[in-house]
C-alpha cells in the first residue's frame, strides 16, 4: 500500500499543511475513522448526515499519521495532533485529493493496469481476468463495488508495492466520471464489456452511454508506445452495435489498437461450439488472434458469462498467460457475490441469486439462465424494478416483462410499484396466464407471501436493482439451508 511523507502529500495533491511534521511518514489510506490503523491517512468526507471532519479526533486517537480535512481544524484537533505526532492537512475536494494521490502512487507502482467498464458484466470480467492473471503474476484487483471516484483510488492506494497486474473496475453515473478514473489509473489495457441501457436516465441514450464508456481511452497510451513492456489495446465486444462507433470516434483517433472478442469467427478472440451442461455451465472452443485454440469450460453457470470470459482471456493471452493456465482459471472461478450465484433454499429449492443489480440486458441473461438449467418443479422468476432508466423506464420494464413471457416461467413475480405493473402487464399481453403473473409492492410483502411456499424441486431466479432489496428475500429462503 502507499507509503508517503506528509510533504509529498502536499506536493502531490495540493493539500495544505495546517499542523504537524512535513517529514512524518504515512502508510495506507482510509475514509472510515473506524478503520484507521497506525500511521494511516484518514480522509474526511463531509456528508448530508455524517461529516467525516467530526471524526478527526478519533482518527488521531487511533494513531493516524495524517488527517485530511475539508475545513479548518479546531484548536482541540491541532493540539491532539501535535501531542500524538499526527499531521493535519486541509483540502477543498477530498475526492480530487484521493484521485491525485492514487495517480501518483500508480506511477510509482510501474505495474500493468487493466481498466474494465461497461453497462453489464464489469465485475464478472474483472473477476475472471484477475483469476487468469493470478496464474502468472502478482495481481491486485477491485474488491466489492469499489469502482467509483472514491473506490477506484482507494483500490490503487491499497495495492502492494510489488503488484505486477492491477485490475480495476470502472463504474460511472454521468459524463466525465470515466475520464477522471482513467486519468488516475492510466490503464495499459481497457475493456468495454457492453453498451447497454444502465444509466440511460442520466446519459439520455445508448449513444450517450457509449460516449461515456469510451472516455476510458483518454488515459491510455497509444499502442505504438511500449508502455511497461506491453502495447496498449482496447478490448470490445465484436457483436455490440456500438463497437464500430467507439472504434472510429475514439480508439482509432487515439492510436489505440482494438481487439474484438465475441462469438463470430471474424472476431480476434472468439468462442464457438458453445454448449451448456446440465448445471448450466458453458463448454466451448476458444480461438485467439494468433490462431491458437483450445477447448474449455466455465465453473460458473450461464451462457452470458462467455463474452466476459473472452474479454479476460484476450488480455491474459496478450500478457503471456498460456492456454492451459487460462483453462485452469476458467474451471475454478469464484465470482463476487450475488451475481448468478446458485444457492439452495432451506426447502430444497435452488435459488439463482442475481440480486446485486439489474438492467434490461442482465434481466434477459438471468431469464435465459433460468430457462437453461434443469428443473423438475416450477421455474419462478422474481423480478424487481430497475433504477436509473429515466424516461425510458416504462418502455424498458415492459420489454423485460415481454421477454419474461417469452421464456415462459411457471410463475412471474414482479416486485415494486408502477414499473413492476408495467412488467406484469406486458407479460400478460404476451400470453402469460393471469394467475401466473403476480405483483407485490415490496420485498417485505414478497417474503410474507412467497418465502414459505417454494417447493423442493423449484428453480427460482431473483433479480432486481439494489434499491428493491431482493437480497433479503434470498437470505430469508436460504436461511438454515444445509
Amino acid at each position: 500500500m502507499v507509503e508517503i511523507a506528509v510533504k509529498y502529500l502536499e506536493s502531490t495533491t495540493g493539500a495544505r499543511l495546517a499542523a504537524g511534521d512535513p517529514d512524518r511518514m504515512c502508510r495506507g489510506v482510509t475514509i472510515d475513522s473506524r478503520a484507521v490503523e497506525p500511521d494511516a491517512i484518514f480522509v474526511a468526507f463531509p456528508g448530508e448526515r455524517v461529516d467525516g471532519n467530526d471524526f478527526a479526533l478519533k482518527a488521531i486517537e487511533l494513531g493516524a499519521g495524517a488527517v485530511v480535512m475539508t475545513r479548518d481544524p479546531e484548536d482541540e484537533v491541532v493540539a491532539m495532533a501535535r501531542e500524538r505526532g499526527c499531521a493535519v492537512l486541509t483540502c477543498n475536494d477530498p475526492t480530487e485529493f484521493l484521485l491525485r494521490l492514487a495517480q501518483g502512487y500508480r506511477a510509482r507502482l510501474r505495474c500493468t493496469v487493466i481498466g474494465v467498464t461497461g453497462s453489464i458484466g464489469k465485475t464478472t470480467t474483472k473477476d475472471v481476468l484477475a483469476a487468469c492473471l493470478s496464474k502468472r503474476y502478482r495481481v491486485h484487483a477491485t474488491a466489492g463495488n469499489y469502482n467509483n471516484l472514491i473506490g477506484l483510488p482507494l483500490t490503487i492506494l491499497s495495492a502492494p508495492a510489488d503488484t505486477q497486474m492491477l485490475v480495476l473496475e470502472m463504474g460511472m453515473n454521468d459524463f466525465g466520471e470515466i475520464s477522471r478514473l482513467t486519468a488516475c489509473a492510466q490503464p495499459t489495457f481497457g475493456i468495454i464489456t457492453k453498451v447497454g441501457t444502465s444509466h440511460i436516465g442520466m446519459l439520455g441514450s445508448r449513444e450517450g452511454i457509449a460516449r461515456a464508456k469510451a472516455e476510458i481511452v483518454e488515459g491510455m497510451p497509444p499502442s505504438a508506445e511500449n508502455f511497461e513492456g506491453h502495447h496498449s489495446a482496447l478490448v470490445l465486444h465484436g457483436e455490440d452495435d456500438f463497437t464500430p462507433y467507439i472504434i472510429e470516434r475514439y480508439a482509432r483517433p487515439a492510436g489505440i489498437d482494438v481487439v474484438l472478442a465475441g462469438t463470430s469467427t471474424d472476431d480476434d478472440v472468439c468462442a464457438t461450439h458453445i454448449e451448456l451442461d446440465e448445471d448450466g455451465r458453458a463448454h466451448f472452443d476458444i480461438t485467439f488472434e494468433d490462431g491458437s485454440s483450445f477447448k474449455t469450460h466455465l465453473s460458473i453457470p450461464g451462457a452470458q458469462s462467455v463474452p466476459n470470459a473472452l474479454f479476460a482471456a484476450a488480455v491474459a493471452h496478450r500478457l503471456g498467460v498460456p492456454a492451459f493456465e487460462i483453462d485452469e482459471a476458467f474451471a475454478s472461478l469464484e465470482m463476487t457475490g450475488r451475481r448468478a450465484q446458485v444457492r439452495h433454499a432451506a426447502c430444497g429449492a435452488r435459488v439463482i441469486d442475481d440480486s446485486y443489480n439489474a438492467s434490461p440486458e442482465s434481466m434477459a441473461a438471468g431469464l435465459d439462465l433460468l430457462g437453461s438449467l434443469p428443473c423438475s418443479g416450477t421455474r419462478i422468476a422474481v423480478l424487481g424494478e430497475m433504477g436509473e432508466m429515466g424516461d425510458e423506464a416504462p418502455r424498458l420494464h415492459a420489454l423485460t416483462g415481454a421477454y419474461a413471457a417469452a421464456k415462459r416461467p411457471g410463475l412471474l413475480i414482479c416486485v415494486g410499484g408502477e414499473l413492476a405493473d408495467e412488467m406484469a402487464a406486458a407479460a400478460r399481453l404476451m400470453g402469460m396466464d393471469e394467475g401466473d403473473v403476480q405483483v407485490v409492492p415490496s420485498c417485505d410483502v414478497l417474503i410474507k407471501r412467497f418465502a414459505g411456499v417454494l417447493g423442493e424441486r423449484d428453480l427460482v431466479l431473483v433479480k432486481g436493482s439494489r434499491f428493491v432489496g431482493l437480497d433479503r428475500f434470498v437470505e430469508e429462503v436460504c436461511a438454515d439451508a444445509r
